[in-house]
């Protein structure tokens, strides 16, 4: 065998090289992208609302706003929280719902004025269930979860 066919040989084995650890590359990416793209899908979906109330005439109706429950829900004044609270008692980031092994969690996060949940201080992290009141100012919000 001359030299040039032994160097073509090796050019093509070098070349079916790099191909299939191209491949092997991109499968790769491909498996991590995927990956990703499905847990940020599972944090965007809803899992129930928070539906906004106020006194009226002494009695708590709904205003018709509602806010979808996320796996992380972030209440405050803050215009970056999931729920936006124009209201001068609450804290930027006041307080956080969060979904914790099968259950949603309500937790104060250090605000000035303190969380309500029932019209009872939220001191530390407890279990919210349906129809559960979170009061931050005078803003309050009703818990409506997915079956």
């Amino acid at each position: 065998m001359s030299t040039d066919v032994i160097l073509l040989l090796l050019r093509i084995v070098s070349g079916l090289l790099l191909a299939a650890v191209l491949v092997v590359l991109f499968l790769a990416l491909w498996r991590d992208y995927s990956h990703v793209a499905s847990g940020v899908a599972a944090r965007r979906r809803s899992y129930g609302r928070l539906v906004a109330l106020r006194e009226l005439d002494g009695h708590t109706v709904a205003t018709g706003e509602t806010y979808p429950l996320l796996a992380i829900t972030s209440l405050g004044r803050a215009p970056t929280n999931t729920v936006p609270i124009s209201d001068s008692f609450a804290s930027s980031e006041h307080a956080l719902v969060a979904m914790r092994d099968g259950q949603w969690w309500l937790e104060d996060r250090n605000s000035r004025n303190g969380t309500m949940l029932n019209d009872m201080p939220v001191t530390a992290p407890v279990v919210l269930t349906e129809g559960d009141v979170i009061g931050i100012g005078q803003a309050r919000f009703r818990v409506e979860l997915e079956p």
